[in-house]
């Protein structure tokens, strides 16, 4: 049943994102907006990353699959990472202002709303199962939630005040978190357990893996 959930899970995932994916790239790009740009190919990342999470759960013995699946996470946060820091500081360098971008706006509010929830729902069976990768990948979709209310900000400052320098400042502060991110992903170790149900810390892996 935890497998079949977490199935589960990754389609609404891959689902959700590549709408996502689409409007804010589109948007992003009408717009000049590299934050929103960014948003839209962390979305592209986090198909990439419940990809692989699939991946690792259709074989028979999913745990040697975690390492390809956690380090294919991983890399996707750097890649991340390197694209908006240099589109972000060409951005301020140069002085571009993006236009408002309604559209963008509307989509980012409604992410702030879903994601949470996604997330959680990922790392609960994640760690039920005791799989580090399940979980890196929760950690990414509410990474998607922390950049979803960060890009709603920049958006909404360049909108109302025309405050067009805090789009390539939100989106410098996502590439910061993102290679956080990859970092723990590389990290992460495979030797957790799977966790009780009445267990609420998770489980003992201590310093990595579930419950890092």
């Amino acid at each position: 049943m935890l497998r079949r959930r977490i199935r589960l899970l990754v389609a609404a995932t891959i689902t959700y994102n590549a709408v996502e994916a689409i409007v804010a790239i589109t948007a992003g790009t009408v717009a000049s907006s590299i934050a929103l740009i960014g948003f839209g190919l962390d979305s592209v990342i986090e198909i990439s990353s419940a990809a692989a999470v699939a991946w690792q759960f259709a074989g028979p013995d999913h745990e040697r699959r975690e390492r390809t699946a956690l380090r294919v996470i991983a890399w996707s946060f750097f890649a991340l990472a390197g694209y908006v820091t240099v589109e972000a500081l060409r951005t301020l360098v140069g002085g571009h202002e993006p236009e408002r971008s309604e559209v963008g706006i509307v989509l980012v509010a409604v992410s702030v709303v879903v994601m949470p929830f996604l997330s959680w729902a990922q790392r609960r069976a994640g760690r039920e199962l005791g799989s580090a990768s399940a979980v890196a990948d929760s950690k990414q979709t509410l990474v998607c939630t922390y950049l979803s209310a960060a890009v709603l900000t920049g958006l909404v400052l360049n909108a109302a005040l025309g405050w067009w320098w805090a789009d390539p400042l939100v989106a410098l502060g996502l590439a910061a978190v993102a290679v956080r991110e990859g970092r723990e992903a590389l990290r992460g170790r495979t030797c957790c357990p799977p966790v009780r149900p009445a267990d609420e810390d998770g489980c003992g892996c201590a310093g990595g893996g579930c419950d890092s």
